[in-house]
């Protein structure tokens, strides 16, 4: 489980980040702003959040592997 406010700390910066990129670099980018958004109304439904699980999994800032 990781804290919730690192989980929207970084998925803030990718959509800051991706829009930054589709501005200045290619419009494309905000193909990726669109995956972010989608994944955060997703698991607001339905618990999952695949970041979560990968930062669990690699035991980064703190997280741990969700159990069960």
């Amino acid at each position: 489980m990781c804290n919730d406010a690192l989980i929207r700390r970084i998925a803030g910066l990718f959509v800051m980040a991706s829009v930054a990129l589709g501005v200045w670099v290619n419009p494309a980018w905000f193909i990726f702003t669109v995956f972010v958004g989608f994944n955060l109304f997703q698991s607001s439904l339905t618990g999952f959040c695949p970041l979560e699980r990968i930062l669990g999994r690699a035991r980064l800032f703190g997280c741990e592997p969700r159990r069960g």
